[in-house]
């Protein structure tokens, strides 16, 4: 199975995958880097307890964000999925608004503390690149949003022999899943794939969380099989394959 995920959030998926027997090879599609003048970033947001709430857009938002909490316990924090929320509980912090049932943009702007949001200022830490779904609703709600962009995702350019070998275990009938957990993700494995790895990307199956993405992906022009899994969470992520393996097998 080929995990493309950025290299620091690859090794806990494969060690999942390979807990359920699976091989790995891992090929980042993506690098995630820090954004901006930190300095002049908290300057700009000023003192955080004239937000009415501050959203971490993800695990990457908390990694190169969290600390400009300053250890204040008495914010309103809200996350966007499981993994977001874990984050910020592993730093300390408590998570006062998460989606209950879902794992996106769409989930959290379904909490009842965010319907009716009109005169109020929320911060939002995110990445440089994100969507904008989640400001723009919020702005048409009512509110003052202010977004602080903590770090960039960057294509990711692994070298030809990296490229040879991914290829090479395609080949050899050892690789028969790819994972994309973005569409970006997705959209940058193409564009690096050779003609040949291509062809092979092809004759795979593609796990990926949710429709959206796998809209995305046929739009993009891949016509390989996709495996829908319910979120990007390591563990949704596997339950489908699961699934997936369970259905073809007959079991």
């Amino acid at each position: 199975m080929l995990v493309t995920r950025p290299e620091l959030q690859a090794m806990p998926l494969c060690r999942l995958l390979e807990a359920q027997g699976a091989s790995t090879l891992r090929l980042p599609a993506v690098e995630i880097k820090a954004l901006g003048d930190r300095r002049a970033l908290a300057m700009r947001l000023g003192e955080l307890e004239s937000f009415d709430v501050i959203i971490f857009t993800s695990a990457n938002a908390v990694r190169f964000g969290a600390s400009f909490l300053d250890q204040k316990r008495d914010l309103t924090l809200a996350a966007i999925g499981p993994a977001t929320a874990r984050a910020l509980n592993q730093a300390g912090y408590r998570v006062a608004i998460q989606p209950p049932d879902s794992f996106d943009t769409e989930g959290l702007l379904e909490h009842p503390k965010l319907e009716h949001v009109g005169g109020r200022r929320i911060l939002m830490i995110k990445g440089g690149d994100g969507r904008q779904m989640l400001q723009q609703e919020l702005v048409r709600r009512g509110a003052t949003v202010v977004s602080a962009d903590v770090y960039e995702r960057a294509p990711a350019i692994p070298g030809a022999a990296a490229l040879t070998a991914v290829q090479e275990r395609f080949a050899a009938g050892e690789m028969h899943v790819v994972t994309a957990t973005s569409l970006e993700v997705g959209r940058n494995l193409l564009q690096l794939a050779t003609p040949e790895l291509r062809c092979e990307f092809e004759r795979a199956h593609w796990v990926v969380p949710g429709e959206r993405i796998a809209s995305g992906l046929r739009e993009l022009g891949l016509q390989a099989p996709i495996v829908q899994a319910r979120s990007a969470e390591d563990q949704d992520l596997v339950a489908a394959l699961i699934r997936w393996r369970t259905s073809v097998s007959g079991a």
